[in-house]
């Protein structure tokens, strides 16, 4: 796992829903207004634990995308699986990993899609969700996209990000 997040302190969380945590890479609250709440009512009901969501600039981003993947440019998001090795007690809140956006990215391509900053980070954050539960666009035969696509339109989304890179 990156240095960058922080796992949240949410043993309270009921381990059949999914609580989602906001926040800046020093694990302040980030001003993101319902963020949260709209991932975990749009999630897959599968997507059970907890998620912390970190905002953070372009420059941190860059270094963890040249960190972790070998590409030296900031992205838009980056996913880290919570390590799944240890036995897992009843009732125990899970902690699917930890989702990292480029604030500086988010914005512009917000802009480039003409929509809000807001709409930006919920198509990133549910992108990302669907990473951290196994997904990947890059290797499957269309289950993420297709999976991106019902989600986005069960949250209210006109487009998701797959769909995006694909027309582009």
């Amino acid at each position: 796992m990156p240095p960058v997040a922080l796992e949240p302190d949410r043993m309270d969380a009921d381990p059949r829903s999914l609580a989602v945590t906001v926040c800046t890479r020093d694990g302040r609250p980030a001003r993101a207004p319902g963020l949260g709440r709209w991932l975990a009512a749009t999630a897959p009901s599968r997507a059970r634990g907890t998620v912390t969501v970190v905002l953070t600039g372009d420059t941190a981003m860059r270094r963890l995308n040249r960190e972790w993947r070998g590409v030296d440019h900031a992205t838009d998001v980056l996913s880290f699986p919570a390590d799944d090795d240890g036995p897992r007690v009843r009732g125990q809140v899970r902690h699917l990993g930890d989702i990292v956006i480029a604030t500086g990215v988010a914005r512009r391509q917000a802009v480039a899609a003409r929509h809000a900053y807001g709409t930006e980070l919920k198509v990133l954050a549910l992108h990302g969700l669907l990473h951290l539960l196994g997904y990947d666009h890059e290797t499957d035969t269309g289950q993420m996209r297709r999976a991106e696509a019902r989600l986005r339109r069960k949250g209210g989304l006109t487009s998701g990000l797959i769909e995006r890179e694909t027309r582009a």
